[in-house]
C-alpha cells in the first residue's frame, strides 16, 4: 500500500477512495439493476472508473451525485460492530481480486484476519441451481464436506439450492466457509437461511462489495458471482440448466483462465444439462472430493498441514463390513431405483426393502428426499 493511501485509511479499515466507491455503487443501485438485464454489460460497467460510471448510468442524477461524491465524508459509513472494510490497498486483500472488474473493497463479517487466512488456502467455488434436486444437494454437501476436511476453503453464494448445501457441507466438517453476498452483510437473508448465515459468520466469513445495509437487488447477486469465481482457483458446477443465466459463473471462470469442473448427473434431468454441456466443452469431470483435490494438487493430494480427503469408500463404509445385500441396495438406489415402490417392483419383499433402507439411513449412507425418494449421501466408489 502506498503512503498516500495509508494516510487516507479510516478507522473503518479501508482507504477513503475505496469506501467512496462502495458508497457510489449503493447510490447507483437502481440504474445498475436496470443494466443487469445484460450480464456482460453489467460487468463492463463495474470495470469503469468512478467518473466514467457516473457518466454511464447516473442519468439526470449525475450533477447531484457528482457534487455529493466530491464532498463525500469517508467516515460516513456505519461503524456498527460485526463487519470490517478491507480494500485492495491492504496487504490482506486477496491477490486474486485484482482484475479489471474486481471489487475495490469488501465488507467482511467474521474479521479481516480470518478472511485472509481462509483465502490463503486453496479456494473452491461451488456453483449451481437454486432449484436443485436431492441428488444435487447431497453431491454439493458431500463435496464441500470432503474438501473442507482436507483444508480447502469452500466459497459459495447464500442462495437456495446448491449454495446452501455447500455451506452446510463445510459446517458438517467443523470447518469455515466464505459466503459471497449480493447485498450488504447486515441485510438479513430470508428466514429459512438466517440460522445458516449466522453459523457461517461465526465460523467463517461473509463478504460483500456493498455497504453493509445496502440491498443489492438483482444486480448485486450477479455481481457477487464474479467475486466467487475470482476468489477460487477451482470452480465446480454441481447442477444447472444449460442457460446463460445458470452458467454465467462458469463462463466467467473460463474467461479468467481458472480451472472449471462439473459433476455429471442423469442424462434425462434438465438440471444435468448445464454440467454436461460444460463437460463436452472441456470442463474437468468431478465425482467427489478426491477428484477436486487432484485438480488442486496435480502432483500430490496432500500437503504439509492438510489432512488428505477421506476416500469415498472410507466415508461410505463400502468394503468395510457392509453386507452384500446392503451394498446391492445402495447400488440400486444410486442407479435410480430411489423409492420403495421402485425397489419392490421386481418382486423384492417389501419388508426386507424397508428394513434395508432404514438400516442404510441409520448408518448415514442414505438420506430421505422429497416425495419419499432416497439419495446417496456420498458417491459410490469405482470398482477397481
Amino acid at each position: 500500500m502506498s503512503a498516500s493511501h495509508h494516510a487516507e485509511r479510516t478507522s473503518h479499515g479501508a482507504c477513503a477512495r475505496c469506501v467512496r466507491r462502495s458508497w457510489l455503487l449503493a447510490e447507483l443501485s437502481g440504474p445498475l439493476d436496470y443494466c443487469a438485464r445484460d450480464r456482460d454489460r453489467l460487468i463492463e460497467l463495474l470495470a469503469l472508473a468512478d467518473e466514467d460510471l457516473l457518466k454511464a448510468v447516473a442519468g439526470r442524477r449525475a450533477p447531484e451525485l457528482r457534487a455529493r461524491y466530491e464532498r463525500f465524508d469517508y467516515e460516513e459509513p456505519s461503524r456498527r460492530p460485526g463487519a470490517v472494510a478491507l480494500c485492495c490497498h491492504d496487504h490482506r486483500y486477496p491477490h486474486t481480486l485484482r482484475g479489471r472488474a474486481s471489487p475495490h473493497m469488501l465488507e467482511v463479517a467474521g474479521g479481516a484476519e480470518r478472511f485472509a487466512q481462509l483465502t490463503a488456502e486453496p479456494v473452491v467455488a461451488i456453483l449451481g441451481s437454486r432449484a436443485a434436486s436431492d441428488y444435487g444437494m447431497e453431491m454439493a454437501r458431500s463435496l464441500a464436506r470432503g474438501l473442507s476436511a482436507s483444508g480447502v476453503t469452500v466459497t459459495a453464494a447464500l442462495t437456495d439450492g446448491i449454495a446452501v448445501a455447500a455451506h452446510a457441507g463445510a459446517l458438517d466438517a467443523d470447518s469455515a466457509s466464505i459466503a459471497v453476498m449480493g447485498s450488504g452483510v447486515s441485510v438479513p437473508p430470508p428466514k429459512r437461511r438466517r440460522s445458516l448465515y449466522e453459523r457461517v459468520k461465526r465460523d467463517g466469513c461473509a463478504v460483500s462489495e456493498l455497504p453493509r445495509d445496502c440491498s443489492g437487488r438483482r444486480w448485486g447477486q450477479l455481481a457477487a458471482e464474479r467475486i466467487l469465481v475470482e476468489l477460487a482457483s477451482l470452480t465446480v458446477v454441481v447442477e444447472a440448466q444449460s442457460t446463460p443465466a445458470e452458467l454465467a459463473g462458469a463462463r466467467m471462470a473460463q474467461a479468467l483462465g481458472r480451472t472449471l469442473a462439473a459433476i455429471p448427473g442423469r442424462v434425462s434431468s434438465p438440471l444435468a444439462s448445464g454440467p454436461h454441456a460444460l463437460l463436452m466443452h472441456g470442463a474437468k469431470l468431478i465425482r467427489g472430493p478426491q477428484d477436486a483435490l487432484e485438480l488442486l494438487y496435480p502432483h500430490s493430494t496432500s500437503r504439509a498441514g492438510a489432512q488428505p480427503a477421506r476416500a469415498p469408500q472410507d466415508e461410505s463404509k463400502l468394503g468395510r463390513g457392509l453386507c452384500r445385500s446392503l451394498k446391492a441396495m445402495l447400488e440400486r438406489v444410486g442407479s435410480g431405483c430411489d423409492t420403495p415402490d421402485k425397489l419392490t417392483s421386481a418382486g423384492a419383499d417389501p419388508a426386507e426393502v424397508l428394513l434395508a433402507l432404514s438400516e442404510l439411513e441409520l448408518l448415514g449412507l442414505l438420506t430421505r428426499g422429497d416425495g419419499g425418494r432416497y439419495v446417496l449421501r456420498d458417491p459410490l466408489p469405482e470398482h477397481r
